[in-house]
Formats: C-alpha cells, structure tokens, sequence
C-alpha cells in the first residue's frame, strides 16, 4: 500500500520539473559546456528570432470576447469589462500587445506563463500583470489543492497586499498558460529541453569568433633549433603581431631559424559553416517554425512558401492560440459565463492569400448566397454599403434551380404544341428577372 501511495502522490504533485521554470537540467550545462539558460540562449540570433516571430505573430492578432446569440450566431462583447482588457489594456503599464508578447515570451522560453489577476470586491476582473516564471514555483498542499508560490522583487508592480518576499496565491488569482508538459500543471521549458542543440550553436558561435579574434589563422607550434631563455617572451610578440582579424595575411619575417607549423584542423575540415547552418534548422524544429522565416531560403521557392506560411499559421501558431483561449477563458470567466461567453482570436488576416486569390473566393462565396458585399467589405477592412442599397442582401446566381424544379420546364408544354407556359412556369420567369435586377 506504501508503494502505491507514493505512486499517487508523485503523479499528482508536480516533480522533477523546471520548477515553475526555474532552471534544474543540470543547472543549464550542456554537453559542449556551454552554459545554456533562458538568457543566454536568446543571445543566439536564431533562438533570438523563433520567439520574436511567435511572440509577435500572437500579440498582433485581433482578440475579441464573444457572446452566443439567441439565432445561434455570436456577437462580440464590447459591454462586458472583460473585453476591455483582453483586447486593449490589461492593466494601467501595458497595451494588450505587450502583455500577450511578453506572455509568449515566457511561454517559448520557460515553458509556462503566469499573470496576477486583480478583481475587485464583486469578483469582477479588472487588470492583468503578467509574473516572472522563473520566480514562480507550483504545489500542493496537505489536502491536494493547487497553490502557486512566488518569490517578489522590488521591481515588481506593487499589486500584492503581503509584504513578505515570499507570497502564496491561491487558483483563482493566476492566469497560467503550461505549455507542453507531463503532468499537465506545469510546463517544460523548450530551452532546457533543447539545451544540447543550444550550447552546440553557442560553441560554434564562440569558435568562429575566436577564429577571427586570432586573425583567420589556425594555431601552431613556432619551432626554434636552439634552447630559448624566454619563451613566453617569443609567444607573446607573435600574438602582439599577427593576432587578431585586424592583422590577418600580415607577411611573417622569421629569424634565427625559428620555424612556424599549423597544428589545427580548418575550419572546412571541421566542417564548421555546415554545422552553423544546421543549428539553425535545429533551433527552427525546436520551435516548429518555417526556415525560410528566420532569413533561411535554401529549400523555399514561390511555390512551397505560400504553403509554408499556412502551415504556419495552422501547426505552429493554432496550438498556442487554443492555450491561451481556453485557459484565459477557465481563469477569468465566471462559471455561468462560460457558457454564454468565449474568448477567441481572429486570424483570417494570416490565412487571406495573395489578392487575386481572395477576390476569386469572395466571387466563389457572393453568387453562391453564403456571402453580401457587408460581409465581403468587413473582411477588407472596407466601409459598408448601406442597407437600403443592398449591402446585406445575399443573392444567388439566377441559372440555378432547385433540383425538384429541373423537369417542369419540359413537363409544361402539351405535346405536339409550341404554345404558351402555365400560370406556374410563368412565375418562375418573373421571380429569375427580378433576382437578375439585384446581381
């Protein structure tokens, strides 16, 4: 019983994790020994780029609170005061589009991302500061309830009432957004999880600028055919001399015999652009976006990366956006809200396609009826035409007939006679002129 109860009580308690993010993988050692953590790693431009590019792919969508209509449509909310905060400021210090960039940062980077939710005395929302992850511990106390811990800074907004540095927040006060993780409370953080891939482009960074650094020449041994009081003296004038980038292809003057031999490989030999290059692949699997977004054209032309921005919007960004969604609406929508209510963004902008593309299916979905020119023209960012002028109508192209109707044209007609249409047929010609008057 011992055995399973411990069983129990590790799967539900959050272990051996990043500790709300907070680097424990070795305390960020890396095989090629390069210290790797959340800042360092940004240091590396293709690190540096992946998280801009979803960092600001999410900041810049539209989002909206929505309300179920009674038709069985949705409307946005723009009465309700949470959709002031989500869709233009959180809080006094910030837009909407740095709180969900930095959100996003926290999420690619530490893997979790934590905001402060301030209510007043009715329980209403009314700010979101965004918490440091790597000061942010998650737990359970005696009874199993969830409580998150966090450790305070002087530079931190002055929103929590305890003064201690260290405060307990219960559930209901934080917005917290796990990323991929494998208890499903807390995440793990991509940078740590990728720590070897990271400090091998760091090592590969570093060793191209020292290569420089030592003037684009290999080291070697400078061989003398006697005995030197003073080598270090010899060393160092060497260095003084033809070190550096700046005293690159200086013509060398040996005396008294001394020889220079290259000892290091080159860096062809090493192989070492190929192996820059492929770190930035790397780096781009990590975070699941197209290469050719991070200045990498190798493998894209006009006719895949039109697709690849797709498969952007559809594979990378779409599971992000669902975790913000939905745990934005558990956290900040009250329990009777939730089913009038939901939190949603916009991301036609990012699916649209070149131009002619979108006026084909704007033409595809106007003279099949499931499109007016309102709705056309709101897709555009267009002013609407007034309803009196037929902005709303939906219309259908007039050579179209229901498939029941499709006999009655010949069915009407008496045998052997070329005369005139019954009352019903004649109806129908007036109904197809007065559609044609409206296309």
């Amino acid at each position: 019983m011992g055995f399973f109860t411990s069983l129990f009580n590790s799967r539900d308690k959050p272990q051996n994790r990043t500790a709300g993010s907070a680097f424990s993988f070795f305390l960020g050692g890396t095989t090629s020994g390069k210290f790797v953590n959340e800042r360092t790693s940004m240091q590396m431009t293709a690190v540096y780029c992946c998280v801009r590019i979803l960092s600001e792919a999410v900041a810049g969508l539209p989002l909206h609170l929505y309300r179920y209509t009674d038709e069985g449509g949705k409307e946005k909310a723009t009465d309700h005061p949470l959709y002031f905060l989500l869709h233009d400021e959180p809080n006094p210090e910030m837009t909407s589009f740095v709180f969900r960039e930095t959100m996003m940062t926290h999420l690619l980077l530490w893997g979790n991302s934590y905001s402060q939710i301030i209510r007043n005395g009715k329980g209403d929302v009314i700010g979101l500061y965004p918490l440091m992850p790597d000061r942010m511990s998650v737990d359970r106390d005696e009874s199993g309830r969830l409580y998150y811990e966090y450790t305070r800074s002087e530079e931190d907004a002055k929103t929590m009432s305890n003064r201690d540095m260290t405060v307990r927040l219960s559930p209901e006060d934080v917005l917290h957004i796990p990323g991929l993780g494998f208890d499903g409370l807390v995440g793990y953080s991509p940078i740590a999880m990728a720590k070897n891939a990271i400090g091998l482009a760091i090592a590969t960074e570093e060793y191209g600028s020292k290569f420089f650094a030592n003037g684009a020449a290999p080291s070697g041994v400078l061989e003398h055919p006697g005995v030197l009081k003073d080598p270090g003296k010899l060393r160092d004038s060497w260095t003084q001399t033809f070190g550096g980038s700046s005293n690159a292809n200086k013509i060398a003057v040996l005396e008294e015999g001394v020889k220079y031999t290259p000892i290091s490989i080159s860096p062809n030999e090493a192989q070492f652009l190929e192996t820059r290059k492929f770190q930035i692949d790397e780096i781009a699997r990590i975070f699941r976006v197209p290469p050719h977004m991070l200045a990498d054209l190798e493998k894209s032309s006009f006719s895949n990366i039109e697709q690849q921005s797709l498969e952007f919007v559809k594979y990378t960004l779409e599971p992000w956006l669902v975790r913000f969604e939905q745990s934005a609406a558990r956290a900040l929508l009250r329990q009777e809200e939730k089913s009038t209510y939901f939190i949603k963004f916009n991301v036609d902008g990012l699916l649209r396609g070149d131009y002619k593309s979108r006026m084909d299916g704007y033409a595809i979905a106007r003279q099949n009826g499931w499109m007016s020119a309102n709705d056309i023209r709101r897709l555009e960012q267009l002013d609407e035409i007034p309803k009196e002028d037929g902005g709303d109508l939906y219309l259908v192209n007039g050579n179209m007939v229901p498939l029941t109707d499709a006999g009655k044209w010949s069915t009407k007609y008496e045998i052997g006679k070329e005369t005139n249409l019954d009352e019903e047929v004649l109806e129908m010609d007036k109904s197809k002129d007065k559609q044609s008057r409206y296309r």
